[in-house]
């Protein structure tokens, strides 16, 4: 009993310091400069708790509009990359056979290179002479190139759609596979059509996965300033961009981590309520 309580800590211990040290502190260090009035004076030493940063918040109406848009946005990327990534993990699950594994492979051969340039990529392929619009043009669908493809939050949506599509698509794929596939079977010796096997096996049982795959793209999208500032532009910011400005432009550490705290705040607040809401045990009955 001795050597496995020794063996449960040994192995306990090192990851949970290293979360505590590189997750837990900067969250609460962040906490702690949103009750700073300003940054003057050194970085760690002790200052006065106060509430104007967050009363600063109240009263700017912008802050929350433009998190709202976030939040929307975030919405409509983590809703349509699971859409989009449903019938790819169904494929590899029960229709690609042998060869799952190399699909599978070519699945996940965005992820072996960088994020920025897969961005890039996107900036050019929508650019004003990008691919989309010298194919229209050669088609001569158009006369000049659309400006309105790049540089605006449907370019931000688009572009976090292709990105998040192969991740969402992992815990979908996870789901699919605990299908026992005698369930379908089953389901068609009782005559129940393939469209009907979809909807009373395969996707009820497959419901955790695909509730995963929206969070698992919802909230990192709903933070994102690094595709925004590449493909949005001005006109295509979201509530990380003006994050990022108070801790880089601005130098107002104390407003940005009031920001930041709000936004996690927030998004922990929607997640609990759609777990709330959502009882996935039931639907899967």
């Amino acid at each position: 009993m001795n050597n496995r309580r020794a063996a449960f800590w040994l192995l306990y211990l090192p990851p949970m310091a290293w979360l505590g040290l590189f997750f837990l502190a900067p969250l609460l260090l962040m906490a702690a400069f949103s009750f700073r009035a300003n940054m003057r004076g050194e970085l760690l030493q002790w200052w006065t708790p106060t509430l104007a940063q967050y009363q600063s918040l109240l009263t700017e109406s912008g802050y929350w509009r433009l998190l709202g848009i976030s939040a929307g946005m975030a919405l409509a990327v983590a809703a349509s990359a699971t859409v989009l990534a449903y019938p790819l993990a169904y494929f590899l699950a029960f229709r690609a056979g042998r060869r799952a594994g190399l699909y599978l492979a070519l699945l996940l051969v965005p992820f072996w290179t960088s994020f920025l340039l897969r961005v890039m990529a996107w900036k050019f392929l929508l650019g004003s002479e990008g691919g989309i619009n010298s194919l229209l043009i050669y088609l001569h669908l158009i006369q000049e190139p659309l400006t309105a493809l790049l540089y605006n939050r449907t370019a931000v949506v688009i572009t976090l759609v292709y990105v998040w599509v192969p991740f969402s698509a992992l815990p979908i794929l996870a789901a699919l596979q605990r299908v026992d596939p005698a369930l379908f079977e089953a389901a068609a010796d009782l005559g129940a059509p393939p469209l009907r096997q979809f909807t009373r096996v395969a996707l009820p049982l497959s419901l955790p996965g695909v509730l995963a795959a929206f969070f698992m793209a919802f909230i990192p999208t709903i933070g994102e300033y690094v595709t925004p500032l590449l493909i949005g532009g001005s006109s295509g910011s979201m509530y990380g961009n003006i994050i990022q400005d108070f801790f880089t432009k601005s130098t107002d550490w104390p407003l940005g981590s009031a920001l930041s705290l709000v936004m996690l705040v927030g998004t922990l607040v929607l997640v609990a309520v759609a777990v709330r809401l959502i009882d996935v045990p039931r639907l899967i009955e």
